[in-house]
């Protein structure tokens, strides 16, 4: 099963906002050097988004501003340690999943 365009619409359109350093949630706040000299917290955010966002049953996101926000909280509160995430994240939401094998089933 893939995921639908919905979803790609999505994540393409909070990593392009992400990497252009026009991401509304985070004006104000300079984070595109962390892109080279941090890169475990880009992860982190992108890791909160991909746990955060929901799909309804026929495969469209339901809640992209919403995990845009929770994920771009945790970039404003790495870079304004004054700056506090509320409500606090849960494990689930900061979880690291483990990656893909480093070769895809289907090649050789």
């Amino acid at each position: 099963m893939k995921l639908g365009n919905s979803f790609s619409g999505a994540l393409r359109t909070f990593a392009y906002f992400m990497a252009s350093g026009t991401q509304d949630t985070l004006k104000g706040v300079d984070y595109l050097s962390l892109y080279g000299e941090e890169p475990s917290a880009i992860e982190q955010v992108f890791a909160i988004y991909a746990n955060v966002i929901e799909l309804d049953e026929n495969g469209n996101v339901v809640n992209a501003k919403y995990a845009e926000k929770r994920a771009t909280d945790y970039l404003r509160s790495y870079c304004d340690p004054s700056f506090k995430v509320d409500p606090q994240y849960e494990d689930w939401e900061l979880e690291l999943h483990a990656p893909p094998p480093v070769r895809d089933r289907n090649l050789r």
